[in-house]
Order: C-alpha cells, then structure tokens, then sequence
C-alpha cells in the first residue's frame, strides 16, 4: 500500500517563506510522477506543481518565480519551497503521487497566510 505523508504547512506573514515535504512510502520513489495541488475553502483543488521521474517540471502560471518543486529519490521525498507567499496561497497542500500500477493522494497540510 503506498502512502504519502506531507509536513511543512503553518502559518506565515505575507512574503515569507515555508517548505513542504511529502515522504512516500510503499512504493519506488524513483519510479512516480509528483505534484503537488491545494484547496482553499470553498473553493475546488487545483493543480500547483509537478515533477516527473526525468525532473520535468511543471508549474501553474499563480506560482511561477515564486515555487520550486523538486525530489530527492534517496529519501522518497518530494517538497514545494513556497516563497513570497501571499494570503491567497492560503489552503490546504495536498502531495499526489503516481506510478506503476497507483495513484494516491496524501491527507494534506494547512497553509496560512496572513496580510
């Protein structure tokens, strides 16, 4: 059974930073496409980053300049360094991975922004 736990998400002021991790377990890391999306209150998920097994990566045009998603296959772990946040980064992060034969989403982590 894959597993993905993220971490990182709090509370920041508006232009600061935070780094979000998602630890995959179950699974050969190296193998799987990774992104991360996000959901603000009432509002639907949306895609923020991707980064497949080559390091192609992908980012929504509301985060270019300011997030790099990247991986680290030693530790089965992808993360978002998210800087010069503003409030409407607020929401809740979720990591997707998907591989041969899986997809699966992880239970997410809060991000708040404050003006």
């Amino acid at each position: 059974q894959v597993d993905l736990v993220e971490s990182g998400g709090g509370l920041v002021q508006a232009g600061g930073s935070l780094r979000l991790s998602c630890v995959a377990s179950g699974t050969t890391f190296s193998d799987n496409y990774m992104a991360w999306s996000r959901q603000a209150p009432g509002k639907q998920r949306e895609m923020v980053a991707s980064i497949g097994p080559s390091g192609i990566v992908y980012y929504a045009d509301f985060v270019k300049g300011r997030f790099t998603i990247s991986r680290d296959n030693e530790k089965n772990t992808a993360y978002l360094q998210m800087n010069s946040l503003k409030p409407e980064d607020t929401g809740t992060y979720y990591c997707y991975g998907k591989g041969p034969g899986f997809s699966a989403w992880g239970r997410g982590t809060q991000v708040t922004v404050s003006s």
